[in-house]
């Protein structure tokens, strides 16, 4: 089980909790380290069945279980009233935590999350589904740029893109793994325990995110106690990454508020 700890450079004993959407890996967050490190202790994880090594997941993994893995690292790290931020499946992650564990969990921050699945969202796991199965890792990994990334900045990047598509591709999770994962976040129901919620939460969309249309981050945030919204303009899908120092930046003064 990898967990990475980066310690603040300041004094301080606040922690935040980084969790991946899909893939999982904690890497993703690299972006954030830095900027964070300013202010909080950091924690990132590799999700459970991400590693090329993995073991196969069950057939009935769930959203509750990806849950239990996390709830299991933060009690072993000695670790309560964290801060948290999720992207899409993490988000739905630290949701579940926060109502089965509230003692674990402080301020919530979900990125392009969603109350219910859109038909457009279907739609384009049904196609990455497809790709995986039927024309194997390496359009599977290609095309997800096309639903993660602004199309300028995929061509403003594209050598370091092709780059980290190449190591992906030579070190891929079990196909069953991936096929499992997304299946247990199509069928997770956020509303079931969303209204339960009482942490502060900020709910981040992007307006031009072509995986999960924004309406649906509003939705989401309508229906929490404590729940903010809030819009940007560009950025994508994976606005951590193609828009770091503005997304930071938000993250960073919700968390800050009293």
């Amino acid at each position: 089980m990898l967990v990475e700890k980066y310690p603040c450079k300041n004094d301080t004993s606040e922690t935040v909790v980084f969790s991946s959407g899909l893939g999982g890996h904690a890497d993703f967050w690299s972006p954030q380290i830095e900027s964070f490190t300013e202010h909080y202790n950091v924690i990132c994880y590799e999700q459970e069945g991400v590693s090329p090594d993995s073991d196969l997941l069950p057939d009935d993994y769930s959203m509750q279980d990806l849950a239990d893995q996390l709830i299991e690292i933060l009690k072993q790290e000695g670790l309560s009233n964290c801060h948290f931020v999720g992207h899409a499946l993490g988000g739905f992650i630290g949701m579940e935590i926060a109502y089965k564990a509230p003692e674990l969990l402080n301020k919530l921050v979900i990125l392009n999350g969603w109350e219910s699945l859109d038909p457009h969202t279907i739609k384009c796991f049904r196609m990455r589904t497809s790709l995986l199965q039927d024309t194997g890792v390496e359009a599977f990994v290609r095309a997800q740029a096309i639903f993660l990334y602004p199309p300028i900045w995929i061509s403003d990047n594209i050598e370091a893109l092709t780059q980290k598509e190449d190591k992906a591709i030579a070190n891929f999770t079990p196909i069953e793994n991936v096929s499992t994962r997304l299946k247990a976040l199509q069928s997770y129901q956020p509303l079931i325990n969303a209204k339960h919620i009482k942490n502060k939460t900020l709910v981040l969309s992007n307006l031009d995110d072509v995986l999960v249309p924004w309406q649906r981050g509003l939705a989401l945030a309508n229906n929490m106690q404590n729940a903010q919204f809030e819009l940007m303009v560009t950025g994508g899908h994976a606005s951590t990454i193609t828009e770091t120092c503005p997304t930071n930046s938000k993250i960073l003064q919700f968390l800050s508020k009293i």
